[in-house]
């Protein structure tokens, strides 16, 4: 364990999944290193591509010659933010906003996103949403319904989608989490579908490799995103993360070059694999 402990100030935020320009401080989305060409004249739909990881990985993805369509649920102001980074790129944008947990959305943005640009190279799967109890049997029916809906279900709908046009070399990369592997008792039905992520990403592998198709998943520790402050009070945020063995959060840039990786040429090889940045944390996958 790191003795350099560094947790975040106190602060929480009433609605999910959170807005990222009221963080303190604000998630650090911004790449470390010039871009190389890596996805040039690919086209990407990120769900959730608003903020936290989503943006890191939208302005990522441009930098590396993407264009991007965003879908979000409410978060206008956040998703503007993140239309302007990546036009900063030299990127082009395209902002869909909708629930990925109602299926004709699913449908309409991955149309929409193929008429404006042309073809679909990459989805992300990323959209979620948490909310700590700690007390399952007190969990009402429509909060498990929700997080299922959005989480995993969105995830199935998005990828039959996107399925009518990937082609060969095409991508599918879906978010997990750590929790997925080490269960999480104040968050039960959260982690519930992060596992179900995992299985759903190796059974459709298999599924789609035949075709040249990869589908893998990323399942990040403890990063420092708006779904944070969104889902704990203020006093567990500012201990967030401080329990890995590097001692602190993680940001939103040291989780998208996976998401990077996994999207480009570079991990032709890879299919049906989850990486962890996670902070140190050994997993059993």
């Amino acid at each position: 364990m790191s003795d350099k402990k560094q947790g975040m100030p106190a602060q929480e935020q009433d609605r999910q999944p959170g807005r990222e320009y009221e963080m303190d401080p604000e998630p650090d989305y911004a790449p470390r290193y010039p871009g190389s060409g890596r996805l040039k004249d690919k086209v990407a739909i990120v769900t959730g591509g608003d903020s936290g990881i989503g943006r890191a990985v939208s302005v990522l993805f441009a930098r590396e010659g993407a264009k991007i369509a965003i879908l979000y649920k409410e978060e206008e102001r956040d998703a503007r933010d993140t239309e302007a980074l990546i036009k900063a790129e030299g990127g082009e944008a395209l902002l869909l906003r909708g629930d990925v947990g109602q299926k004709s959305f699913c449908e309409e943005a991955v149309a929409k996103t193929v008429e404006r640009f042309g073809r679909l190279d990459v989805l992300v799967n990323n959209a979620a949403e948490q909310y700590e109890s700690q007390d399952f049997s007190e969990i009402p029916e429509e909060q498990i319904e929700t997080t299922f809906r959005t989480n995993i279900l969105g995830y199935m709908f998005m990828a039959q989608a996107a399925l009518r046009h990937l082609k060969e070399g095409g991508a599918i990369i879906n978010t997990t989490s750590i929790t997925a592997y080490r269960g999480s008792p104040h968050l039960v039905d959260y982690a519930s579908t992060k596992g179900a992520i995992v299985a759903f990403t190796r059974s459709l592998s298999g599924q789609l490799a035949k075709k040249g198709i990869r589908v893998n998943g990323v399942a990040p520790g403890p990063i420092w995103t708006p779904l944070i402050p969104a889902s704990f009070a203020a006093d567990k945020v500012a201990e967030f993360g401080t329990d890995v063995p590097l001692g602190r959060p993680g940001q939103p840039n040291e989780v998208a070059p996976c998401f990077l990786f996994l999207a480009c040429e570079d991990s032709s090889y890879v299919s049906g694999q989850v990486l962890h940045p996670n902070g140190g944390v050994p997993i059993n996958t």
